[in-house]
Formats: structure tokens, C-alpha cells, sequence
């Protein structure tokens, strides 16, 4: 089984991003879609080594902008969802997954919080912690064997405070 740990857009927000470490500690891997990749920056080598990345349309950086990870027998598409056109529809991400024969897509931009299964995909949208947004989301992924759920916490910033 494996846990994983889905954020994007955080937008330079690192009291957030910091009150997740434990979580971060915690998960198996953690996946960021973009648009505050130098925010991670502030964790040790040690949790970085599990922190999988992609550049968003906000992120000035030559870190990549899409990445292919196989994990459990699932083949999971990172991207930011820019290019996709992904606050329109899924349509060109669907494209895209299904020409790399991905399964799952984790993508952001929109900072909206989604997650929607096509008949072949699974798609995961964590949403923002970004400290302008109205409701700070992230994501879980758990894979078991062929099984993946993923969840969307909508509620872990309000009992901090």
C-alpha cells in the first residue's frame, strides 16, 4: 500500500505548506503540480527525496513540467494542467493520459479542488493552499494493489485554528 500526499498552487504560502510536514513526513510520496515549486525548498533532504515535482505557469524554474511515475502497477501522469486547457475541461488531458497509457492524472491550476473517473482515468485536482484562496485544499491517494481512492481534505487549516 502506498500513501500519498497530492498539493499544488501554493503560491509561496509557507506557514501553510509548513504545517503539513507532518503529513509530509508521513506520506509515501508526495506529489506537487506546480505553481510554487520553491516552496519546498524549506524541507530537508531526507522528505525532499519523496517529493515529486512539476513546474506550473507561475514557476520560473527548469524543473520539469510533466513527469510519468509508476507506482504499484499504476502509471500516474504529474502536471500542472496549463497546456490542457484544464479550466475549460478534461478533454485534452484525457488525450494526453491515454497516449501515455496513464490511469491517474494529477494536475492543479485551477485551484479548485476535483476528483472525476472517465471510464479509463482517474483524475486528481488538489486544489490550492494558496494564502488568497477562500478554501485550502489537498489530496490523499491511497494504491493498494489495483485499488486507488483518493480523497479531498477540505478541512485540516480550519481546526488549526
Amino acid at each position: 500500500m502506498t500513501k500519498i500526499l497530492i498539493l499544488s498552487d501554493t503560491h509561496g504560502n509557507l506557514n501553510d505548506l509548513k504545517k503539513l510536514t507532518r503529513l509530509i513526513e508521513e506520506a509515501d510520496l508526495v506529489l506537487f503540480a506546480g505553481d510554487g515549486i520553491n516552496d519546498f525548498n524549506a524541507f530537508t533532504p531526507k522528505t525532499n527525496e519523496k517529493i515529486k515535482k512539476v513546474a506550473g505557469n507561475c514557476d520560473f524554474s527548469n524543473v520539469q513540467k510533466e513527469l510519468v511515475l509508476n507506482v504499484e502497477g499504476r502509471k500516474i501522469l504529474l502536471c500542472h494542467g496549463d497546456k490542457y486547457n484544464v479550466k475549460r475541461d478534461l478533454f485534452y488531458l484525457e488525450l494526453k493520459a491515454q497516449e501515455l497509457q496513464c490511469d491517474i492524472v494529477v494536475y492543479g491550476h485551477t485551484h479548485d479542488c476535483a476528483i472525476e473517473q472517465t471510464d479509463n482515468v482517474l483524475f486528481i485536482n488538489p486544489g490550492t493552499i494558496s494564502k488568497f484562496s477562500y478554501k485550502k485544499t489537498f489530496a490523499y491517494l491511497v494504491i493498494n494493489d489495483t485499488k486507488a481512492v483518493a480523497t479531498i481534505n477540505e478541512n485540516f487549516f480550519d481546526t488549526l485554528l
